[in-house]
Formats: C-alpha cells, structure tokens, sequence
C-alpha cells in the first residue's frame, strides 16, 4: 500500500522537528562564548596571517595568503584591511573598521566594511570577539557569540604543531566544532 503525501508531510516535520530540538540542545549544552579578559589594542596592531577559519560566503573567492592588518585611526578607532589571493593571482583587499565595546581594554569589537556613512545602521557592524590570544600576541582566534564564524590568526604564516594543537584544545572546549575548520593556504 502506498503511503500517502500527508503521511509523507507528516515524517518530514518530524525530521526537520526533531533535527531543530537537537541543534537547541547543543547550543544550550555550550557555555556561553566569552571573550578574552582585556585587550591591549595597540599590541594587536599591525599584521596577522589568517591559519584556519570557518568557511564563509564573504572570503569564498580567495585562495589563501589571507592577512588582517590593523592599524589606529586619530578617531580611536582601528582600520581593518583584509587581502587574500583569489585563484587567478589576483588580490583583493577591502577597508573596514573597528570599534571596541566597552571599556578601553575591552576585546570585545565590532567591524564594518560598508561604507562609513552608513555607519548608523547597526546591521553594518558585525561582532569580531578575540576569544583566544597567547601573551605575546602571537596567535589568535576570533569568532562571535553564536559562534558561526571562527578565524584563527598568527603574526606569521605558519604556527609550530605544539601551539596549534594546544590552542584547537581550547577552542574545541569552548564548544567550537573544529571539523568545520578549514587551514589557509599561506606563503612559506
């Protein structure tokens, strides 16, 4: 006998229902994401080699050599410029801008890379949290409260094993899903 669409309907609801309550009970099971302690802005200045990251439709063109420089604007906010190599050799670069939230060593930051007059929409600003950084300011990562982007950052292009695995260590304790994780192609 076949089964009919309403019996069809009826098993895919509950699919998608029970797929739904699973994805809520992991997100409740994770604690909540905290950034680092304090920041030092002018210590993190400067240029970063981006290691890995969460895939993401915004760097879905580049094909690796991916760096973030900062640098402090009079205004004390910071310029971003993000540049990666696209597969035909070509650089991109975009300009954004970062803010902190919050006290003066607070790491807690958002950026936008729409252009400044339309800084007033809230939607333009995006949360960049550093939620792990050594204390040399050598290795980083970076993501936002529901923990959808993840990038992790070095001062140079490579990262020695030993530090990486102590740092995807923490990471995966913070409820990041390292499986998503993709390693940036860098210069040698």
């Amino acid at each position: 006998m076949p089964i009919s669409r309403l019996a069809l309907i009826a098993l895919g609801l509950l699919g998608a229902t029970i797929t739904v309550m699973a994805a809520a009970r992991e997100r409740e099971e994770r604690p909540e994401l905290q950034p680092i302690a304090s920041l030092d802005v002018p210590r993190y200045l400067g240029t970063w080699y981006e290691i890995a990251k969460y895939p993401n439709r915004f760097q879905k063109q580049c094909d690796g050599y991916t760096t973030a420089h900062y640098s402090l604007l009079p205004d004390r906010g910071v310029q971003v410029i993000n540049r990666c190599r696209r597969a035909d050799g070509r650089i991109d670069e975009i300009v954004g801008k970062a803010r902190q939230i919050g006290p003066a060593d607070s790491a807690k930051l958002e950026v936008r890379f729409a252009p400044g007059w339309l800084s007033f929409l809230p939607m333009v600003w995006g949360d960049y949290w550093v939620i792990d950084l050594d204390a040399d300011y050598q290795l980083a990562a970076v993501s936002e409260p529901k923990r959808e982007y993840l990038w992790i950052l070095s001062r140079t292009p490579t990262v020695p094993r030993q530090a990486m695995a102590k740092l995807l260590d923490r990471l995966a304790r913070q409820g990041f899903d390292l499986d998503r994780l993709e390693p940036t192609r860098q210069a040698r």
